[in-house]
């Protein structure tokens, strides 16, 4: 299906999902407003597309008129809002769960034709972590307002902009040693950025996934600790991996929150969080059935962009004679 004459509008499109996201979109001619509280932020993004094709669009998600704008006159709205830790005004309940419910109950009432939510793996109404919780409200405030929503729950994303690997391997630089909270036994499946757009482009492209939701997790299950070793060994370290017990865990996590730095290193619903595996559930849909085969793993995406922790460079190692 082509997007050419239709009218998308991405909330949270200049973060690190909406930017490869709306670069996918692009091409299919659509005409794109990324809105968000600060459009400055997002005009990288307009030479994505044509000239005039991707528009950065003010608009404040905890206010109704300034939602109502954004989507007005859309055909398609997509919900890439999120925040990892609350600092300030950015609460889980406030982006994950109040703003939802606006966008939902705004498009529809504007006559929005599709509405794509992204949630997370783990989002559960009974889990000990508010981040988790806050998520499963959001989905069900979002099908309430919004019932033909597609909800997509990837499991940790990863991409040259990522939180996950980037933010280890720069521990892996400056710290003696890297922790594994738990154990490091913790399960995760690992998506990459770029098949979740392409997940995305394929929800709108096929009516039958119109209220269903879809669990995204990439080829290959793997244990934290595997993750840390496979980031120092894309780039080129090997710091020692030091066991924290979840209760020594959420005690440090409690003292890191009060430092005022932007973001914390670890708090104690992220603890919470991690007591949890983040893998697919076997009953759950995902990508194949989005019509998906081909997925990115980690060992072959992470060396082209962790490369650059590596001191000296990426060839820093190699030696040969120039001809």
């Amino acid at each position: 299906m082509s997007y050419r004459t239709q009218v998308i509008t991405v909330f949270g499109g200049s973060g690190f999902i909406g930017r490869h996201l709306i670069r996918r979109l692009a091409r299919s001619g659509a005409q794109i407003r990324i809105a968000t509280r600060n459009p400055g932020k997002a005009a990288f993004l307009k030479t994505a597309g044509a000239v005039g094709q991707i528009v950065p669009f003010a608009a404040d998600c905890s206010k109704d008129e300034s939602v109502a704008r954004a989507v007005q006159g859309a055909d398609v709205v997509i919900n890439l809002l999120g925040v990892l830790f609350e600092r300030g005004s950015q609460s889980f309940q406030g982006v994950h769960v109040d703003a939802a419910a606006r966008i939902a109950r705004l498009a529809a009432a504007s006559g929005v034709n599709r509405l794509i939510q992204i949630s997370a793996i783990g989002a559960d109404s009974n889990s000990p972590s508010s981040y988790a919780r806050s998520k499963a409200a959001g989905e069900q405030a979002v099908l309430s307002a919004f019932p033909a929503a597609t909800i997509l729950r990837p499991s940790i994303v990863f991409g040259p902009e990522d939180n996950f690997f980037n933010k280890f391997a720069a521990m892996a630089q400056k710290a003696p040693a890297l922790p594994l909270i738990g154990g490091g036994k913790t399960l995760f499946q690992p998506v990459y950025v770029g098949n979740l757009a392409d997940a995305v482009v394929a929800a709108l492209e096929t009516d039958a996934s119109r209220g269903k939701t879809y669990e995204l997790g990439g080829p290959r299950v793997y244990t934290f600790r595997e993750l840390l070793e496979l980031t120092q060994k894309d780039i080129q370290r090997h710091r020692p991996l030091v066991t924290i017990p979840w209760n020594a865990a959420e005690s440090l996590a409690g003292f890191l929150e009060k430092v005022p730095v932007l973001d914390p290193v670890l708090t104690r619903d992220q603890v919470a969080l991690l007591k949890q595996d983040n893998v697919v559930s076997p009953t759950a849909l995902g990508f194949k059935d989005l019509g998906i085969a081909e997925l990115a793993t980690c060992e072959v995406i992470l060396p082209t962009y962790l490369s650059r922790f590596i001191v000296g460079g990426k060839f820093s190692g190699q030696t040969g004679t120039a001809h």
